[in-house]
């Protein structure tokens, strides 16, 4: 049987249901899927949402030629900077001392929760997601980009590779790096750079880790292990202004300055 071809629709959420459409989708990703939890889960509706939900836009992508074309299938949830001072702090905050990036005085946007439906990984979809991305970053005119990212399980021997991959590699500069909070600093040094195996530790890097540093994302110091999550966490950051020449116009569309 012939799958349809997808007719794709991004939009910025509007309404509670369309929140509840990004959690559904977090809920079977990040919960059913990856083994995570949380205070705020609701099991019963099979939601993942917490207390940022009702601050932070919500880029949600759906399928219109789904039988349920009201279920999304890749969600983004985006903070910028004048909100999060409005509610106190970042997401981010709880693991990564931001102080570098907020003493920046630059426009900073927080992005989170990204994940796409399993039948649409690998495909058209998360290049869709990142086409809203960038006309959210241009209409916002925001100079930095960061996050959390996550591998998968909090065993960090397994992930020592990896970790220290990244950490000889793709370290940001003194500017942009942000560091794990103290109380729960987990060294990414774990392997000497010439002990490593480059090619057996890049495969084991998430795909989404992987095009952020492709597109000339960095990433903090030091990890985060999120038991609640089953996760180890990283922080990604991004200027916009150093973005790789090669995949600049993923964000730019083509206009020009």
């Amino acid at each position: 049987m012939v799958k349809p071809v997808p007719d794709f629709r991004l939009k910025l959420a509007e309404t509670p249901a369309e929140i509840e459409a990004a959690q559904r989708l977090r809920y079977d990703v990040f919960v059913a899927e990856l083994g995570g939890g949380g205070a705020d889960v609701d099991h019963e509706k099979r939601l993942e949402r917490d207390q940022f939900d009702p601050f932070y836009d919500h880029l949600i992508l759906y399928d219109m030629s789904r039988k349920n074309d009201d279920q999304a299938i890749g969600v983004y949830r985006l903070l910028r900077g004048g909100k999060a001072n409005e509610i106190g702090r970042f997401y981010s905050e709880s693991e990564y001392d931001l102080s570098v990036l907020r003493e920046s005085q630059r426009k900073l946007l927080e992005l989170g929760r990204s994940c796409l439906h399993a039948d649409y990984r690998g495909g058209a979809a998360m290049y869709h997601l990142w086409n809203g991305l960038s006309d959210y970053i241009l209409q916002h005119e925001i100079d930095i980009l960061f996050g959390v990212a996550s591998f998968h399980g909090t065993d960090v021997a397994k992930l020592a590779e990896p970790l220290s991959l990244l950490h000889h590699r793709h370290l940001a500069p003194p500017e942009l790096r942000v560091r794990a909070q103290a109380a729960a600093f987990q060294s990414m040094d774990l392997i000497p750079e010439q002990e490593i195996n480059r090619v057996t530790a890049m495969r084991d890097v998430p795909a989404l880790i992987k095009a952020y540093l492709r597109l000339g994302g960095c990433v903090g110091e030091g990890a985060f292990v999120d038991h609640e999550f089953n996760t180890t966490d990283i922080c990604l950051v991004m200027d916009t202004q150093r973005l790789n020449a090669k995949q600049k116009a993923i964000y730019t569309r083509g206009q020009t300055t």
